[in-house]
Order: structure tokens, then sequence, then C-alpha cells
């Protein structure tokens, strides 16, 4: 998957990222090679909630698709 990531320079110094298709995904960093490392822990951190199994019924259909 890929993922657009949009960089600011934070008023206290450093850097902010968020991650426009992840709502709430966001972090920062004091230096460049800091604020990457981060954006790959946010990213996994906001994908890997877990989330309660759905019920289906017989007459339900289900669909994988992969992104």
């Amino acid at each position: 998957m890929k993922f657009k990531v949009v960089i600011h320079n934070a008023e206290e110094g450093g850097y902010w990222a968020e991650v426009p298709a992840i709502p709430g995904c966001m972090t920062q960093g004091d230096t460049w090679d800091e604020l990457l490392q981060n954006v790959y822990e946010a990213v996994e951190a906001c994908l890997s909630v877990d989330v309660a199994p759905v019920q289906t019924n017989p007459e339900d259909k289900v669909l994988e698709i992969a992104v």
C-alpha cells in the first residue's frame, strides 16, 4: 500500500505529519529521520486497530478486496 503523507514544519521546531487517507493518523519528530520512523509506526498503529467480528447471515455476501 502507498499513502500520501503531508509534512509540516512545527512551530516549536522539528516536523509533524498527517496521513489524510487515515483520519486521525498524525505524528511528529524533532528531526527528519525521527519523523520518518514515527510515520511508519503511526500508520502501522492506525491500521492495526482491533475491530469486533462482523455478524453475518447466510444470505449475506462477503467480498474480499486488495488495496
